[in-house]
């Protein structure tokens, strides 16, 4: 018996033990705010260049000059934002069918490219096809 006592009385390795305990969820809390952050910082930056075309979109006389406004300040922009590609945007922009006296833009952006699908064992993967819509009023008022 006075060796069990004497067993159960050391330490060394404990540490060991515990961090083996720890280090998995650890990890997965590490990798899950690397992902979504991101995937929310891309998000952002679409939505930004969403309301940065639709603000352009004012100056234009026409439906047709409005939305060709809006897809140059897109394409002209885009490359202030770090993760996003040129190639992965399309721009849709037009009177709103609801209230003609509004103009929608909407932004699609195709994030597969970033490689967040590798977590989809271990996280909830968001869709790779992020779409953000501005919106602005027509006219002076």
């Amino acid at each position: 018996m006075h060796m069990m006592q004497r067993l159960i009385a050391r330490t060394e390795g404990a540490a060991a033990i515990e961090f083996a305990f720890v280090a998995p969820a650890f990890v997965l809390i590490l990798c899950g705010l690397l992902f979504y952050g991101l995937y929310f910082g891309v998000a952002h930056g679409v939505q930004q260049l969403a309301a940065e075309a639709a603000r352009a979109s004012v100056a234009g006389m026409s439906a047709s000059e409005r939305s060709t406004l809006a897809r140059q300040q897109v394409m002209a922009t885009i490359g202030s934002y770090p993760f996003l590609k040129a190639d992965h945007v399309t721009v849709d922009a037009a009177p709103d069918p609801a209230d003609p006296n509004r103009f929608a833009v909407t932004v699609r952006y195709d994030a597969s490219h970033l490689g967040l699908a590798g977590f989809g064992g271990i996280l909830p993967i968001p869709s790779d096809q992020i779409v953000k819509t501005a919106v602005v009023r027509r006219g002076g008022f």
